[in-house]
């Protein structure tokens, strides 16, 4: 009897410690994305060794972001709209509105770059490799147990990813000492690459994806609340170790002159550092990438209405593969409606701010949080920093944004 409590005891800490380092994965790899490669490819060409400062400066606010997020949904164990609800009756379906908007609109982008990503690959025809990636995606989806595949697939591409990256940067000979003095003093400070690196990693839908994935999970409450921290800094070193990779990887390259194909700058690299198989492995990284995106956006966007209605916790699975097939019928028969992106992108910049505004004030409401759990006065001031910056950078964004379209 004893022995069976053991292995009982043995299964439940394994699986504990996979849904843990799940979350951090789901988070890092739905951050990581089509957008991420081109961001950090064009920034670097332009900004060079400084981009290091840039990376730094993100990275710290990701970690500040991400450990206000994940700790008050971790102690709560309320999923972001039933937070926002909380603080401000109703507030929670505005939330709810603007991520699943933003993430179907972005999710076009990312079955897109599962498409490139296959021709860049194998040569398959664009259109047809969305397909086959989301279908991929769905199948995903079928099972009953689909959170934990969903977390293998994420830890595999996410290590896939990174070794390859390493392999690229470490064959294109980056000077990594001006790269760590740039990164403590740098040339020039690139503002707005700061801003979209940051949104980039932690704004729209993945801002709650790690931690909306622990609540399924069942680790929730103040008992669990270290692990829970250490899951979100682990999911942010993730996505620092791939952005690190691939900044040396592209400064390998510009540093000696060579010039990156305005059109692909991203698969540029690859292939001007190691040719044509180079090429290839961009296709590998860039499928990756995309495919964990597109599970990452599907997942999150749908938890963000299944506490609305019963039936939407009874058929979440189902309406998570609708999510997907639509964003794949819009790009296979409309392609990425540059417009229609360019204005939800514009109001998925203001997600973060609203976002850890909201998490900001349930973390000091005990009736949200409770009586034992104190939230660290230090978060609360960096949150509120992060909060007031991001705002200010996103109204501009957005003014710009319709500016450009009227």
């Amino acid at each position: 009897m004893a022995e069976i409590n053991i292995n009982s005891q043995v299964k439940r800490d394994k699986t504990r410690r996979n849904a843990l380092l799940g979350a951090a994965f789901l988070m890092a790899t739905s951050s990581i994305g089509p957008g991420f490669l081109t961001q950090t490819t064009v920034f670097t060409s332009e900004l060079m060794a400084s981009m290091g400062f840039v990376i730094l400066i993100s990275l710290i606010l990701d970690v500040i972001a991400q450990m206000n997020v994940w700790r008050v949904i971790g102690v709560s164990g309320l999923r972001g709209q039933d937070l926002a609800n909380k603080v401000f009756p109703g507030l929670g379906y505005v939330l709810a509105v603007l991520i699943v908007i933003g993430g179907l609109a972005f999710n076009i982008g990312n079955v897109a770059g599962a498409g490139l990503g296959l021709n860049a690959m194998l040569g398959i025809d664009t259109i047809y490799g969305s397909i086959m990636s989301a279908a991929f995606a769905i199948f995903i989806f079928l099972f009953k147990e689909a959170s934990k595949i969903m977390d293998r697939v994420a830890q595999l591409a996410g290590f896939i990813m990174i070794f390859l990256m390493l392999y690229v940067a470490f064959t294109t000979s980056p000077p990594v000492g001006e790269a760590i003095a740039r990164t403590v003093w740098p040339e020039e400070i690139g503002l707005l690459a700061i801003v979209t690196l940051v949104g980039g990693t932690v704004g729209g839908y993945i801002t709650f994806a790690g931690g909306h994935r622990l609540i399924d999970a069942g680790i929730t409450g103040v008992e669990n609340l270290r692990q829970i921290t250490m899951s979100s800094v682990t999911g942010i070193l993730v996505t620092g170790i791939m952005r690190v990779a691939l900044f040396l990887a592209i400064l390998g390259v510009v540093s000696q002159g060579l010039k990156l194909d305005p059109a692909n700058p991203a698969a540029s690299v690859f292939q001007l550092a190691v040719g044509d198989i180079g090429y290839r492995i961009f296709g590998v990284i860039m499928w990756a990438a995309a495919i964990t995106s597109v599970v990452g956006a599907a997942y999150t966007s749908v938890s963000f209405i299944r506490t609305f209605h019963p039936a939407i916790e009874k058929y979440k699975n189902w309406i998570i593969i609708g999510f997907i097939i639509t964003s794949s019928a819009v790009f296979a028969l409309v392609g990425q409606p540059v417009q229609v992106l360019v204005v939800v992108g514009a109001l998925n910049a203001l997600i973060l701010p609203l976002a850890l505004g909201i998490i900001l004030i349930a973390a000091h409401k005990t009736s949200i949080v409770g009586n034992v759990y104190k939230h660290p006065k230090v978060l609360t001031i960096l949150g509120l920093v992060v909060v007031v910056v991001m705002a200010i950078l996103s109204v501009r964004t957005i003014s710009t944004s319709f500016s450009s379209l009227f």
